[in-house]
């Protein structure tokens, strides 16, 4: 096996499952966030030689934002529409990294990021979950330091009203008809 060859397998077994987090976070399915991933690995290893294993970790965060941009602008992505409210999703225990976490919550957060736009969605994820700095998330972006801060103030706001709405009761706001 070459050395370029195991080198990327290294790398692959190494951020697999923080990526697949990611595209996760962006998806919110992870049947499609598997896809995701599996296709920034392909694009990646094609690339392998001249990304170098110092940018290779900016470079995959990169191409999976490219990969799920794509993956929405499919023909077949844009005839669903939603209506009402999200069903309930199933505790998910099969996943480590999200045995510790309280199952309401979780899911509430989640299903409020996933009613953000794509691009304020994006910012959140690689602003707060990557805990990347602005500038590398603009980079990431291709857009200016100030949009990232502005999709940034966007998104937060809208997650927290989101989140609210969800369950007034819990943030000790009064609901109507009630005393």
């Amino acid at each position: 096996m070459r050395q370029s060859e195991e080198s990327f397998r290294a790398f692959a077994r190494t951020h697999a499952t923080q990526l697949r987090r990611s595209a996760y976070l962006l998806c919110g399915d992870w049947h499609l966030a598997e896809d995701l991933v599996q296709n920034t690995f392909i694009k990646l290893y094609r690339r392998w030689r001249r990304v170098g294993s110092d940018t290779a970790v900016r470079y995959a965060r990169k191409t999976l934002l490219r990969v799920w941009l794509d993956e929405r602008r499919r023909p077949w992505r844009r005839a669903e529409h939603r209506f009402g409210a999200v069903p309930e999703r199933a505790h998910s225990e099969s996943d480590p990294a999200l045995l510790g976490q309280r199952g309401f919550t979780r899911n509430m957060l989640l299903d409020a990021l996933s009613d953000l736009p794509p691009r304020q969605r994006a910012v959140l994820v690689l602003r707060y979950w990557e805990d990347l700095p602005i500038a590398e998330v603009a980079t990431v972006m291709r857009c200016s330091e100030g949009t990232v801060k502005s999709q940034a103030a966007r998104g937060l706001r809208s997650l927290r009203t989101e989140i609210v709405d969800r369950d007034p009761e819990r943030f000790g706001i009064a609901v109507e008809g009630t005393v």
